[in-house]
């Protein structure tokens, strides 16, 4: 990529939701043109997560998160049979380690219904036998609608029918600036050694972790529209021993995360994780992606309140995310904020801020709202 160059729509950042994206305004006659900063697509919070298709239970009733995620979630699905994508719909169980969490279970599923998810099913101790023997759980609710997918080949796809309606990724593409411009925005764009100019109409600012930092570089955005970044960092263990699982169980829900839950890849390989560690920095250029040693010794008492077999020797340190939050430990569960004209007074202008869980699922929705927003722009 050298010289100048103008283009209907720019969306800076490749993760999942940034691709999808991406697709929806091609689709929709848009020449757009994808800026990521690594060397690949997916590279951070969309290659660091669970991999879980969520059913919408958790969020707040209202919320962005909540009606984005109902809204996404059978669409993903959708989007998988017709793609040749590998999920699985395994469901999940949320387990009530003693009678006292029962009445959380109970809540929950209250709050779930009231977002739109009618599907949960209480279930007893033998009938939690009877799916999983080796689970010790007073009661559980039962979400069939959740499953898991390979993200990777799910954004391999949404790249691809993206660039077959004419979007183009161009890599190790770095933002250093954003000038407001009376027909649009100028960016000047770091590309390997060399710098270009690039001219669009609409852009979407979709940048996971950087989206404030991407934000602050805009000309003429008013600071109080580019939040303050706090990162949330979640370790994952993996299994070293065969699964005798063949869903997804989850403890009742903590402050800013869902505890140290049981997941599943499609090789049908454990993980458990992620916990909650909130860095001191809020810089994504200094996160540490390393794994303490001791994390299996730390995880396997929390694992053991459902699983007592679980030993420390049968887990490994794996793997570690970060969780792209504009609130902090005091604010854990801020909604998603995706904001455009109406909010910013900028034209042809979207930013997306706080696209953490169930950023994922929520990808294909999350979509259709930013290209509807940009469809007049």
């Amino acid at each position: 990529m050298s010289g100048d160059f103008s283009t209907e729509a720019v969306v800076i950042g490749a993760g999942a939701v940034g691709l999808a994206v991406a697709r929806a305004l091609a689709l929709a006659g848009r020449e757009v043109v994808i800026l990521e900063k690594n060397a690949h697509f997916g590279m951070e919070t969309s290659a660091r997560n669970s991999e879980v298709i969520h059913a919408g239970i958790y969020y707040p009733r209202g919320s962005l998160k909540a009606a984005l995620c109902v809204a996404g979630r059978e669409r993903l699905y959708d989007f998988c049979r017709s793609h040749g994508v590998g999920h699985k719909r395994l469901g999940k169980l949320i387990v009530a380690g003693h009678r006292a969490q029962e009445d959380d279970l109970v809540a929950l599923a209250n709050h779930a219904a009231a977002n739109g998810v009618d599907d949960l099913k209480f279930l007893g101790k033998a009938e939690i036998q009877a799916l999983e023997p080796e689970l010790s759980a007073a009661a559980a609710l039962f979400s069939p609608s959740t499953g898991i997918i390979d993200s990777h080949a799910y954004m391999t796809a949404v790249l691809g029918e993206a660039e077959a309606a004419g979007a183009s990724l161009v890599r190790e593409a770095e933002v250093s600036t954003i000038a407001r411009q009376r027909d649009g925005y100028g960016l000047m764009v770091r590309n390997k050694n060399e710098t270009v100019r690039l001219q669009t109409r609409l852009l979407v600012n979709s940048a996971g972790l950087w989206a404030p930092g991407i934000a602050r570089r805009i000309e003429s955005l008013e600071p109080r529209f580019a939040p303050p970044t706090f990162l949330a960092k979640g370790n994952y263990a993996s299994l070293t021993v065969k699964s005798p699982f063949q869903r997804l169980v989850y403890p009742v829900p903590e402050p800013g995360g869902l505890g140290v839950h049981l997941t599943l890849d499609m090789s049908g390989a454990a993980r458990f994780g992620p916990n909650v560690e909130w860095l001191k920095t809020d810089d994504p250029a200094k996160i540490d992606y390393a794994v303490a040693a001791d994390l299996p010794a730390r995880f396997a008492p929390l694992i053991a309140a459902y699983w007592p077999a679980v030993r420390a020797d049968m887990l490994a340190p794996a793997y570690s995310g970060v969780r792209p939050k504009i609130g902090g430990p005091n604010n854990p569960n801020a909604d998603f904020r995706i904001e455009g004209q109406q909010t910013h007074g900028l034209c042809g202008l979207v930013n997306l801020f706080g696209i953490e869980s169930p950023g994922l699922t929520a990808s294909l929705a999350i979509a259709d709202k930013v290209e509807g927003m940009l469809r007049d722009a």
